[in-house]
């Protein structure tokens, strides 16, 4: 490997041998120069990894080098040194200007830990997740030996999203294929508890976890008897280990009082889960009690159109008489409009805003070449989700209710997880088209391969014909026609998508946050 190359400017630079010698002792390759104007020389002629900087140069100055460094090399960790602590200088560290400072005399150890902190700093950083999941990954392993009920389920994906973005900057492939196949083991064994005790859950034979019709019930209405609004924002398809991603973000207006993961219904899609939420009813019991505002597989029509209708009788049902709003936000401009809107929804108990960004991404990743680059891996298409935020409406939403009393939740209908894996599927010309689950007449499959429900009634979806299964694609696979097989199988591998069972479908954060 070779030399990191430290500069160093100091008009004194002959005292400064002592030092030199030993980071040339260390390993590393030391520049050393008298001013600013031959600092400025060296930049020119070679790559430098790290430069310190005197601040009290005779001709070009400490701070007139420093600006013309970072003007050429914005990202280059510059470290000034100087005589006294003065005001000016904490004022460039905390402006970005200059990475650090250090107060003369320096001590060789001093500038030892400094190098590393700001050259060696993500490689150390690195090798120590690397060392920590090593660690950790027989505890891991044995945990999915167990027999976990849903909390203890919910607490490893926890676990699993920590290490996930842990090792996420880590070069070490190895360490990057070992965690690959625990994670795809631990969602194995999920698709089986889930599958184990799904119609159980919804049936009353087992304790269900917290799960769509039931999660507002139990999370949310609580907090409308408090005095303050709340504000409910559901932003569509969004993941927890997306979640973990944006949290620094908003915590930087709103602390978190409560994370919780709960468990979406199936089909893991939009119609289902999010019909569901709002009603406080499974899909077959919607139809069956509110049947206009339920729009079956194939009819025409928005599925989603009646959410806020589904939201007010969910509400009356359990006698919360109480003046709400339910915004539905497709585009910035739209989002933007809806902020002046904050001081006449704060006369509201409830306040609804659902943010469909994430979805639109997941199906332009699909759909769009350069979105495929831009979002092509797991890292890359959280950084995409997190650019979206930063730039957002929703953002400014969020420093705009930071600074009122309200109550906020963030939160989603379902997931996603990116498929690698085809399983052949025919049916007639009325199968249903989601690439995670399929129903419709005439459905020919392997039943080894999927999670089959004949009866549609056992989990309270509704039955489109006498004989129409549901099945669901388990952890990264996806139902493919043997008709253009290879075309089809091309164009979906690798896309992020929604409907079947896997942790990353259904298990879904729900989170309540407070202003500071």
């Amino acid at each position: 490997m070779d030399k990191e190359v430290i500069l160093w400017a100091d008009d004194e630079i002959d005292l400064l041998k002592p030092h030199i010698m030993f980071l040339e002792e260390k390993g590393y390759s030391v520049i050393a120069v008298a001013s600013g104007d031959e600092a400025l020389d060296e930049l020119a002629r070679c790559q430098v990894d790290i430069v310190f900087l005197d601040e009290n140069m005779p001709g070009l100055s400490g701070i007139d080098t420093l600006t013309i460094i970072k003007n050429k090399h914005p990202m280059l960790p510059v470290i000034m040194i100087t005589k006294s602590e003065e005001e000016h200088i904490m004022e460039e560290a905390l402006g970005g200007k200059i990475s650090d400072y250090l107060i003369k005399p320096v001590k060789p150890n001093q500038i030892l830990l400094t190098v590393k902190k700001h050259i060696e700093g993500k490689r150390l950083v690195s090798q120590k997740s690397t060392q920590s999941y090593q660690q950790n990954f027989r505890e891991i392993s044995m945990q999915l030996m167990n027999d976990m009920d849903a909390n203890e389920w919910t607490e490893l994906y926890k676990k699993l999203v920590y290490w996930d973005l842990e090792l996420s900057n880590t070069s070490d492939e190895n360490i990057h294929d070992i965690f690959s196949s625990q994670k795809a083991e631990a969602n194995r064994l999920f698709c089986r508890f889930y599958e184990s005790n799904y119609e159980d859950w919804l049936n009353g034979k087992k304790e269900k976890p917290l799960i769509s019709p039931t999660i507002l019930k139990e999370k949310m209405f609580p907090l409308l008897n408090d005095d303050a609004p709340t504000f409910l924002i559901v932003i569509d398809n969004l993941r927890f280990d997306q979640w973990k991603f944006m949290q620094p973000i908003i915590e930087q207006y709103l602390y978190t009082t409560e994370e919780n993961i709960y468990y979406s219904i199936l089909p893991t899609t939009t119609q289902y889960a999010r019909n569901s939420m709002f009603s406080g009813l499974m899909p077959a019991e919607i139809q069956k009690k509110y049947p206009a505002y339920w729009i079956n597989e194939d009819k025409e029509g928005h599925k989603n159109q009646y959410e806020s209708e589904l939201l007010g009788e969910y509400l009356k049902r359990y006698g919360l008489s109480i003046k709400h709003t339910y915004n539905k936000v497709l585009n910035a401009q739209f989002g933007k409009k809806l902020i002046d809107s904050i001081p006449k929804m704060m006369n509201n108990k409830l306040n609804v805003i659902v943010y469909n960004f994430i979805d639109m991404l997941s199906h332009a990743r699909t759909e769009l070449d350069i979105v495929r680059e831009l979002a092509e891996n797991e890292k890359a298409y959280r950084s995409l989700t997190l650019s979206w935020l930063e730039h957002s409406p929703l953002l400014e939403m969020i420093k705009c209710l930071s600074e009122k009393k309200v109550n906020i939740i963030i939160t989603t209908d379902h997931g996603s997880v990116k498929i690698n894996n085809p399983v052949k599927v025919k049916g007639d010309k009325d199968i249903s088209v989601n690439l995670r689950y399929k129903v419709g007449r005439l459905l020919d499959y392997n039943p080894k391969q999927v999670y089959e429900v004949k009866d549609a009634n056992k989990i309270f979806l509704p039955k489109l014909y006498v004989t129409s299964p549901y099945i669901f694609a388990h952890n990264n696979d996806f139902f493919a026609y043997p008709n253009n097989y290879n075309q089809y199988v091309s164009y979906y591998m690798n896309t992020f998508q929604h409907g079947g069972i896997s942790m990353e479908e259904n298990l879904i954060p729900f989170i309540i946050l407070k202003n500071k």
